[in-house]
């Protein structure tokens, strides 16, 4: 009787909500980023192989057409002044648009 061993594909989603939540995840994803040799701009360097070797980072990277590693994340917020600092800063060209999830106005404690 032969056995095959099945190859699996494991990849995880990282949901960050709330300020703290979104403050904690751009932390994270720059250094998931950093230990996976991705660029702010998600490109992998062209010394690095993707098709062989360590591909690790397919766990918590998409690739997309245009060859871009993008986050497998969401950041959701009611209040976008958190989520617009991670639009316009350093990583903005790591994450799609369609990740970053606001509402129109704060909770503003109101939890009812």
């Amino acid at each position: 009787m032969q056995y095959r061993q099945a190859t699996t594909t494991r990849e995880c989603i990282s949901i960050h909500v709330g300020q703290t939540g979104v403050q904690i995840g751009n932390a994270c994803w720059e250094l998931y980023r950093r230990e996976h040799g991705i660029q702010p701009d998600a490109q992998m360097p062209s010394d690095k192989t993707t098709g062989g070797g360590d591909d690790s980072f397919n766990t918590l990277f998409s690739e997309t057409g245009a060859g871009k590693h993008v986050p497998r994340a969401v950041f959701v917020d009611l209040e976008p002044t958190v989520i617009d600092e991670v639009r316009t800063g350093t990583y903005r060209q790591l994450f799609h648009p369609e990740q970053l999830i606001t509402g129109k106005e704060d909770a503003a404690n109101n939890y009812a």
